[in-house]
């Protein structure tokens, strides 16, 4: 079975830094996108970057030069590197893969349970 295991998040200062990973376990025969979308109380959960097979990403406004996705296709893992942190990014951050995995047909997406980052001093 298909998990999505994360890691990385925890406390930070304004201004200061953290790296986020999403591994996935078990079987994937293909990814077409793996994404980061993240939750703060009261709101819905948002996009915050995603990157496609082939190397195209997005970016949503708010962390456009502050934090940069990346993929390690041999590795099925995803990493948020996210600088200049501020406290609005405090949230739950959740991991997305949409793939397919081994024994199955259709593209499906899984989520990983999500890592709480909180930015304050």
């Amino acid at each position: 079975q298909v998990q999505l295991v994360e890691s990385g998040g925890g406390l930070a200062q304004p201004g200061g830094s953290l790296r986020l990973s999403c591994a996935t376990s078990g079987s994937i025969v293909s990814i077409n996108s793996m994404a980061w979308y993240r939750q703060a109380p009261g709101k819905q959960r948002e996009l915050v970057a995603v990157e496609f097979t082939g190397g195209l990403k997005h970016y949503a406004d708010f962390v456009k030069g502050r934090f940069t996705i990346s993929r390690d296709n041999a590795k099925n893992t995803v990493y948020l590197q996210m600088n200049s942190l501020k406290s609005e990014d405090t949230a739950v951050y959740y991991c997305k893969v949409v793939g397919v995995a081994a024994g199955r047909g259709n593209y499906e997406t899984y989520w990983g349970q999500g890592t709480q980052v909180t930015v304050s001093s």
